[in-house]
C-alpha cells in the first residue's frame, strides 16, 4: 500500500477519534457541567456564563467565540495548523447543543458526579482530540498567540491566569461561591486527566535529535514551545563526520508538538524519545524541595 493511501487512512481514522471525542465532550458538558453552574476555565466556562446571561445555547456560544480566534489562528499560524481544531470544535459545539435538546431529561444534579464524571469525560475528549493533532480551540489558540506577544511568560502562568478570569467572572455572575470552588477543582481534575489520556504515568521526555538541520529546529523548539534545548556535539564512529546533537528535557504534553517539529523540517532526522521520571532544575522541581 502505498504512502498517500496510508496517510488518508490515518486521517480518516483522526477525524472519527474526533467526532466521537467531540460527542464525549459535548455529553459531559451538556449533562454534568453545565446544570451544576460549573464553569471550567477556558472557552467553555465562558460559554456556560453567556449562556446564563444571553439564552443562546452553550454550544453556540462555544462556537461564537472560538470563531476570531480561529480566524486570528488561521492568519498567524496558517490553515494547516486550524483545519483539524476548526472541524473538533464545531464538533463539540453541535454535540453540546443536540444533547442538551435531545437527553436534557438525564441531566443530574449533582455537584460531586459533575466534577468528577463531567470533567473526566471533557478531559479524556481533549485528550483524544490532542492526539489526533488537533485542539478544541479557545484557550490552547489564545495562549499561543499570547506567548508570541509575551515570550518572558510562561505557558503554564498564562494557562492559569486564563482561567482564573473565568472562574471569577463565573462567581459574579452566578452568585455562588462555592459553584467557583467546585469549577476550580474541575479545571484541577481535566488537568490531572489530560496528562494520563495523553502520557500515562510518565514523568516527562527526553529528546536526542541528530539531524541536518539542527539550527532551525533549534529556533522553532525554543520559539514556539519555550523550553531550553542544549547542542551536544558528536561524531559519527563510521563516517567520521561531526554532528551537532541537539539534547531538550520537556513537559509530557508539549512532546508530540517537538516530534511535529522535527518531523516538518527534516523527516529523515534520527530522534531518540525516552520517558524521564524526574527532571531537577530551572522550569522543572527544585531538588531540594523534593528531598525535604
Amino acid at each position: 500500500m502505498n504512502s498517500k493511501k496510508l496517510i488518508g487512512r490515518k486521517r480518516i481514522r483522526e477525524y472519527l477519534i474526533i467526532t466521537f471525542a467531540s460527542m464525549l465532550y459535548g455529553v459531559g458538558t451538556s449533562l454534568l457541567i453545565d446544570p451544576n453552574n460549573l464553569a471550567p476555565g477556558g472557552m467553555t466556562g465562558l460559554a456556560i456564563v453567556l449562556n446564563r446571561l444571553v439564552g443562546i445555547g452553550t454550544g453556540m456560544w462555544f462556537l461564537l467565540l472560538n470563531i476570531p480566534i480561529l480566524l486570528v489562528a488561521i492568519w498567524k499560524f496558517g490553515i494547516r495548523f486550524t483545519i483539524s481544531t476548526i472541524y473538533a470544535t464545531s464538533m463539540i459545539s453541535v454535540f453540546t447543543d443536540l444533547c442538551t435538546k435531545f437527553f436534557g431529561q438525564y441531566v443530574i444534579h449533582d455537584m460531586i458526579l459533575a466534577v468528577t464524571f463531567g470533567s473526566a469525560m471533557t478531559a479524556v475528549a481533549i485528550g483524544l482530540i490532542f492526539k489526533c493533532h488537533a485542539t478544541s480551540g479557545g484557550t490552547d489558540v489564545i495562549i499561543k498567540l499570547l506567548r508570541l506577544r509575551y515570550p518572558h511568560i510562561k505557558t503554564g502562568v498564562l494557562y492559569i491566569m486564563t482561567d482564573m478570569i473565568v472562574l471569577i467572572i463565573a462567581a459574579i455572575v452566578f452568585n455562588d461561591l462555592a459553584a467557583a470552588m467546585y469549577s476550580f477543582l474541575s479545571v484541577m481534575v481535566v488537568s490531572f486527566v489530560v496528562d494520563f489520556v495523553l502520557y500515562g504515568r510518565d514523568g516527562a521526555k527526553l529528546i536526542y535529535i541528530i539531524s541536518d538541520r539542527p539550527e532551525i529546529i533549534t529556533a522553532r523548539l525554543l520559539t514556539e514551545l519555550d523550553i531550553g534545548v542544549t547542542h551536544v556535539f558528536g561524531k559519527g564512529a563510521y563516517s567520521g563526520e561531526e554532528k551537532k546533537v541537539i539534547m531538550c528535557a520537556i513537559k509530557k504534553r508539549l512532546s508530540p508538538l517537538a516530534e511535529d517539529i522535527v518531523r516538518e523540517e527534516d523527516p529523515n532526522a534520527f530522534m531518540i524519545v525516552s520517558s524521564a521520571s524526574e527532571i531537577f532544575g530551572e522550569g522543572y522541581k527544585s531538588y531540594f524541595d523534593e528531598r525535604m
